[in-house]
């Protein structure tokens, strides 16, 4: 299966907010893109967590909606790896993940054995010494957009909204309806951007499958959210619907276990990322013969790259020097529906259905529907 490499600076996630910046009136300086949005006074970015188009498309008669706007439109893709903590940073700062530094689920605290889990944190670490670039939100802030995050009231202060969203206002909202009615509130200032999370869906994946009744329920639920923020919104107001990444399930048969295939545990200190989207952290001298190992053992199943291949492939965009050591040693992208499980590491993996992480396209290709 051949993957979809992030197109950074012209159809990412990291270019949506740019770009409506610029549809704004109020372009980001040093964040140029080739992303065009059509001009309004008033945008409202909505971002579902884990919808592809790809399931979006597979799934049209459960999203009518959605699905009509698909058509329309081509698809943009998250960054790498796909997964949220990294694609949200990019939303929020407009920065690819090797500037940001958000380069995965979890990612090593230089000149440490610890791994920084990007959602539930570490005590230790300073979330905007972690990702110190001002945000694309406070920049539009300070030049006097009305800047809106719409989120569920435990995010306010979580690290990662801090790392992200930080610089604009943010209103809590636990349920479908006071998220519609406080994105009409905050997106009638002119001019503004309003953002707003549902993260139902991606849990529901996670749990159940994106094969799943549950999950197709679910979807139907978003479109039906949707459109109706569309219908509460004024028509001069533009909706951009996008998602962080997208999602595949994995079946228990196409799991490797590194605690039971032990020659993967060779030379490697710590075990990073994801299942689809593995950092390798090596003991000094082992990078190239862990490199070789897990080409052998996984074949044409994975792409094993060396950090320095991973960087000039482009996996992460520009990379800066303070972020190239929270990135693997060696990583590793899964194809297919392979997963690489840690029963010691990360027992709570084994319980999950879909995944995500890798540069497939149901993972990398996300919609971005404007209207």
């Amino acid at each position: 299966m051949s993957f979809v490499e992030p197109a950074y600076g012209s159809r990412s996630l990291g270019d949506v907010v740019p770009a409506v910046a610029r549809a704004l009136g109020h372009p980001l300086a040093n964040l140029d893109t080739g992303l065009v949005l059509p001009e309004a006074a008033a945008y409202v970015v909505f971002l579902v967590d884990g919808m592809g188009s790809e399931l979006l498309r597979r799934h049209a008669h459960a999203a009518p909606f959605l699905a009509s706007l698909l058509e329309q439109q081509e698809p943009a893709t998250a960054g790498v790896p796909s997964t949220t903590v990294t694609s949200l940073t990019s939303l929020g700062t407009g920065l690819s993940p090797g500037t940001h530094g958000m380069v995965g689920f979890t990612a090593r605290i230089p000149g440490t054995d610890r791994l920084l889990n990007g959602l539930q944190w570490d005590a230790d670490v300073d979330p905007v010494v972690w990702q110190p670039h001002p945000t694309a939100f406070s920049r539009l802030a300070r030049a006097g957009v009305t800047t809106t995050v719409v989120n569920k009231r435990d995010f306010e202060r979580s690290p990662l909204t801090l790392a992200a969203h930080r610089g604009a206002e943010f209103v809590g909202a636990d349920l479908v309806g006071e998220r519609i009615a406080a994105v009409v509130a905050a997106s009638a200032a002119r001019p503004s951007l309003t953002y707003v999370y549902d993260s139902d869906l991606d849990w529901t994946g996670h749990r159940f499958g994106v094969a799943s009744v549950q999950w197709l329920q679910q979807l139907a639920m978003v479109d039906a959210e949707a459109e109706q923020m569309r219908e509460a919104l004024p028509s001069d107001t533009r909706l951009l619907v996008v998602a962080d990444h997208g999602m595949v399930d994995s079946a228990v048969e196409s799991r490797v276990d590194v605690d039971e295939v032990h020659e993967l545990r060779d030379g490697v200190d710590l075990l990073g990322g994801e299942a689809r989207f593995r950092h390798l952290y090596c003991r000094r001298g082992a990078v190239d013969d862990v490199a070789a190992t897990w080409r052998e053992l996984l074949g044409d199943r994975a792409e094993v790259l060396t950090r320095p291949e991973a960087v000039r492939r482009g996996w992460f965009g520009a990379a800066q020097a303070t972020v190239l050591p929270r990135m693997g040693d060696v990583v590793v992208a899964c194809r297919g529906d392979l997963a690489i499980v840690s029963s010691v590491d990360f027992p709570y993996e084994a319980r999950l259905v879909g995944l995500h992480g890798s540069l497939t396209p149901a993972e990398m290709l996300i919609p971005l529907l404007v209207t």
